[in-house]
């Protein structure tokens, strides 16, 4: 690596020049205007000096976002996935290089050439992930984290997925996607994802009430399961339809909890996390279900006798734009069992 580090450099310093020259002098002209553009972000000021043109995410969440803006054709490679793509986006993400399921080496990702460089969590772009953000900044590549998972009140430092003192909105995701627009100079069609986003959740939670429905989230792992906590995704979620989240009392993002206390809980709904993924166990939905109906802890839980579950993507479950088709799903879900006054 450091024998390789002053090519980067030279090959970081010479894209950024690439990007903000074209041969057509019309296109030049165009991506000039309104640049250098700075992004205040997690703490870091991100300056780009022209649109983008070979953008690296490193999370599905960040990869979503930017295929709907139509910015597929302005990417150089993605990474992390726990899903399939979003319906609808299958062909844009299709001429998307997949640098790794999982994280990619930070060689991997330096050999794409970006010349921005996104991310979902702190944590890929920190201590243990791909690389730092000043790794990345040092040869010239410019860095974004969504800014869901640097909220005010969220504690990244606290263990695990971290813990939130406030409850997550999804004013974030709107300004995560507002931010992203900006950074590549297609505002306005940030605009219009946003606002279809806030018609989808008016939309799914109209004449919704269901404050006396505790619903679970399971995400995965079998043996020690990670549930969601009160203020992350689920419990954006779970304010939209008007229930209440069986661990509101837990402020980290996703306790490991065992069963006897879920079996104390006893939620009416399980939503449970469907993924691609391999990691933990018991990570398809098909999968947990198995496991809720066979496990003497669990068996006998209200909700699995009545095989009231509602399936979510691993992404809906984050905090990201899938988080609205989670407000949706387990909308509908709740009229489907009768559970909506």
């Amino acid at each position: 690596m450091f024998l390789r580090a002053p090519a980067l450099l030279l090959a970081s310093a010479l894209l950024l020049t690439a990007c903000g020259s074209s041969t057509d002098g019309k296109s030049q002209q165009t991506s000039a205007a309104g640049y250098p553009r700075t992004i205040d972000n997690c703490g870091h000021k991100v300056t780009l000096k022209s649109p983008p043109k070979r953008a690296v995410s490193l999370n599905q969440g960040t990869t979503e976002i930017l295929l709907s803006l139509g910015l597929g054709d302005r990417m150089a490679g993605t990474a992390t996935w726990t899903d399939p793509v979003m319906k609808g986006l299958e062909h844009a993400n299709a001429s998307v290089p997949r640098l790794a399921e999982d994280n990619p080496s930070f060689e991997k990702v330096l050999d794409a050439e970006p010349d921005l460089v996104t991310a979902s969590f702190v944590s890929t772009l920190g201590k243990g992930g791909v690389a730092t953000r000043e790794q990345f900044e040092k040869l010239g590549v410019p860095t974004y984290v969504s800014p869901s998972d640097c909220a005010e009140g969220k504690d990244n430092d606290s263990g695990g997925d971290g813990s939130r003192g406030r409850p997550l909105t999804l004013d974030a995701v709107y300004g995560e996607i507002r931010d992203l627009a900006r950074a590549f100079g297609v505002d306005a069609r940030g605009e219009t994802l946003i606002a279809a986003l806030k018609k989808r959740v008016s939309t799914a939670t109209a004449g919704s009430h269901g404050s006396d429905v505790s619903l679970m989230y399971w995400f995965a792992n079998s043996q020690s399961p990670y549930l969601a906590g009160c203020c992350g995704a689920p419990g954006a979620i779970t304010r939209a339809v008007g229930a209440e989240n069986a661990f509101a009392d837990t402020h980290d993002e996703w306790p490991q909890i065992n069963w006897e206390t879920v079996a104390d809980r006893d939620p009416d709904v399980i939503v449970l996390g469907d993924l691609t993924r391999k990691q933990q166990t018991a990570e398809t939905a098909q999968a947990k279900i198995r496991f809720l109906e066979t496990d003497p802890a669990t068996r006998n839980l209200t909700a699995v006798k009545k095989k009231r579950y509602v399936m979510l993507s691993g992404q809906a479950m984050n905090p990201s734009i899938r988080t609205v088709e989670g407000i949706e799903q387990v909308a509908a879900a709740l009229r489907d069992f009768g559970l909506v006054k």
